[in-house]
């Protein structure tokens, strides 16, 4: 048979299934609605890859809260709105944990580490790095020590530009990537070091690769990997944030003390080496490395890039930013702000919240997977489907908030300006695989917060207006905001 013939009869074989329901939605379950898929990509054609939240939004108008996209060959079922979430990954939480195979995900991390790790060896690994975590500071004056030293670096950066507009990803990605890189190897860099600028570098080019259109249709169809220049660029990067690690190891190594552990680098060397002769061990370099890189690089971008949607905030909204200086300057005056006053300051601490739940800088959050069959708002699930709880439903549920499409920190206060927390204020998502690093975000947020606005008033470059500002975020993973100017008054 020659190869036309074969095409078209492949042609027609497709078709003809596609007409049975072969491709449809539907089985004698009571599976989630959602469009019709045609043949190979599914819905593929339905999808804004740039900004797929976008589609998943229109998508949920017509389907509900529990509804299935296909792409390719994957189902995917999306979770809309903070009562669905919640009853996924909190109630139940344990049919909700795993992480779906995603191919440049697995590509990248071979399925080890805390963020994309699968079974057993994500359980242990999370459970190490939640131990080290606070081990070596979160949550303690130790950790808050750091971060107010870092805070006093980054204002002495900020003054150095004497009120002339600048941009503030790398000095913000520099300064937050320090207090997660003093837990991991008890070091911190210089904001103009050239190797620690191109790993923050590397690090925010990844981010951004892994959400493009080429990467997302390389996850759909993997035998086409090679075209795609995207995750080339990634694999590369990838390579050269290992080897910078492996360097730190061996240097880590030759100092090693097992009775005076330094960092978690040490305490994981140490780990490896009394569980050497285990079989099967979890404990192992390529764990180690995937460990580092997902702190490393989780540490650094969701707080700088909360903290610069922060300022853009109050450039946008001078009376807010106002009212925000007045409150530290009668509880704090001219002192250092510290954990300890955020009870005092329940428009700052208002304020903060409210920047994390406008910017939803993980707006479809990190995929999650069905670990059993499960019934879900009447919906049966079957094991392995691969789930997206949609943060920024959470987020922005007009169920829950007043007003979710607009800033509002009143979100957050009651009628007499006292704070109020919301149940659904889950920035760090929720469940069995919440944001490890929640509770040193949290602390790292109100000190770099308060520490720049005591200090400085965040103004808008020479010749722009308000109307100028561009909140549509940047393609990616995290949620980024469009480079800007601003400029930064000293106060004092």
């Amino acid at each position: 048979m020659d190869p036309l013939s074969i095409f078209l009869l492949f042609v027609l074989t497709i078709t003809f299934l596609w007409k049975r329901g072969a491709f449809r939605n539907g089985s004698s379950q009571n599976v989630p609605p959602g469009p019709r898929p045609l043949p190979l990509i599914g819905n593929l054609h339905l999808m804004d890859l740039k900004k797929p939240y976008i589609t998943m939004y229109k998508l949920s108008k017509v389907y509900g809260p529990v509804f299935s996209i296909q792409l390719g060959s994957q189902k995917i079922v999306v979770l809309i709105g903070y009562e669905t979430v919640k009853e996924a990954l909190v109630k139940q939480a344990k049919a909700f944990d795993e992480r779906p195979l995603i191919p440049m995900f697995e590509e990248f991390l071979g399925g080890h580490g805390v963020i994309f790790g699968h079974g057993e060896s994500w359980k242990l690994m999370r459970r190490f790095a939640l131990t080290n975590l606070r081990d070596y500071g979160m949550g303690r004056k130790t950790i808050e020590d750091k971060i107010i030293e870092e805070c006093g670096f980054l204002v002495e950066r900020f003054e150095s530009y004497e009120g002339k507009p600048f941009e503030n990803t790398e000095v913000m990605n520099a300064a937050a990537s320090n207090i997660i890189i003093s837990i991991l190897f008890s070091q911190r860099f210089e904001y103009d070091n050239p190797l620690f600028l191109k790993l923050l570098s590397m690090i925010n080019e990844i981010f951004q690769l892994v959400a493009s259109p080429s990467v997302q249709l390389y996850n759909v169809f993997p035998a086409l990997g090679f075209l795609s220049g995207a995750r080339k660029k990634i694999l590369n990067n990838r390579d050269e944030l290992f080897d910078f690690l492996k360097s730190i190891f061996t240097e880590h190594l030759k100092e090693l003390d097992a009775n005076d552990q330094r960092n978690l680098t040490d305490s994981f060397l140490v780990r490896q080496q009394e569980d050497k002769n285990k079989m099967n061990g979890f404990f192992h370099t390529e764990n180690l490395k995937a460990v580092v890189a997902d702190l490393f690089s989780a540490g650094t971008l969701t707080t700088s890039t909360t903290i610069r949607w922060g300022l853009l905030l109050m450039m946008k909204y001078p009376e807010i930013q106002k009212k925000v200086q007045e409150e530290i300057a009668q509880v704090v005056g001219s002192a250092q702000p510290r954990t300890e006053h955020r009870a005092k300051m329940p428009y700052t601490d208002a304020v903060i919240h409210e920047i994390q739940r406008f910017a939803s800088i993980v707006p479809t959050n990190i995929a999650h997977a069905t670990t059993v069959d499960v019934t879900l708002k009447g919906y049966f699930i079957p094991r392995g489907t691969y789930i997206i709880p949609f943060l920024s439903s959470v987020l922005q549920d007009e169920t829950q908030w007043e007003k979710p499409f607009k800033f509002y920190p009143e979100h957050f206060l009651d009628s007499d300006g006292k704070f109020v927390k919301r149940d659904a204020f889950l920035p760090f998502s929720a469940g069995r695989r919440i944001c490890a690093g929640e509770t040193l975000a949290k602390m790292e947020l109100f000190l770099f917060f308060t520490s720049l606005l005591q200090k400085f008033t965040f103004q808008l470059a020479p010749g722009m207006s308000k109307d100028d500002l561009d909140f549509t975020p940047l393609v990616g993973l995290i949620a980024l905001p469009v480079p800007y100017k601003c400029c930064a008054l000293s106060r004092s």
